[in-house]
């Protein structure tokens, strides 16, 4: 069992820029605001025995992506240090809107993610694990329409999901890493 972690003022300080941060976003598949989505990933790294490092970038690991690129990191290292922003930049795949291409950025983050930190890993399995939660629910209610709404469509997504699932394996056989496997083979009999 997951040593316990201690979260301080900082995670609090965090939460609430998160919260800032994504104030108003939310989820392109339900339209469920989108501090769910970071509460959730937060979440599965607690339980996976994250720090509180890890468990603030879980938080903020959207951020730099969805709202306001490079900028948004430096103003990550100023307030939460070196290490959560190393995390948090290891699990952004765009720094600038628009974003480059889909494929062509998901193709560069999996090169990333082979040779990332646990940290990054741990964050990122997390971050894929709630949202292929979401996909499989989605797919079971509302069938294949769901793929209109992903940039890579039904095939494009099959092919990122799978491939993230080889990479995680490759680096881990913890419970995490098992029920995103399984979710993966389950979304793609699903179809």
């Amino acid at each position: 069992m997951p040593a316990s972690t201690k979260l301080t003022s900082r995670f609090i300080e965090a939460l609430t820029h998160a919260f800032r941060l994504h104030d108003g976003q939310v989820r392109k598949q339900t339209g469920t605001p989108y501090i769910a989505h970071l509460l959730s990933v937060t979440a599965l790294v607690l339980e996976a025995g994250g720090d509180e490092d890890e468990a603030i970038a879980a938080l903020l690991h959207d951020a730099v992506e969805d709202q306001g690129g490079r900028q948004t990191l430096r103003e990550i290292r100023q307030r939460f240090g070196e290490r959560v922003a190393e995390i948090v930049d290891g699990c952004t795949d765009a720094y600038i809107q628009p974003k480059p291409p889909w494929r062509e950025r998901k193709e560069e983050y999996l090169a990333h993610l082979r040779t990332a930190s646990p940290s990054v890993r741990l964050v990122s399995l997390a971050d894929k694990l709630h949202n292929g939660r979401c996909i499989y629910r989605d797919l079971r209610e509302n069938g294949e329409e769901i793929w209109r709404k992903f940039n890579g469509g039904k095939e494009g997504s099959l092919w990122y999901y799978r491939t993230l699932a080889e990479i995680f394996q490759e680096t881990g056989d913890d419970a995490m890493t098992m029920e995103f496997v399984d979710l993966v083979r389950k979304i793609e009999e699903a179809e």
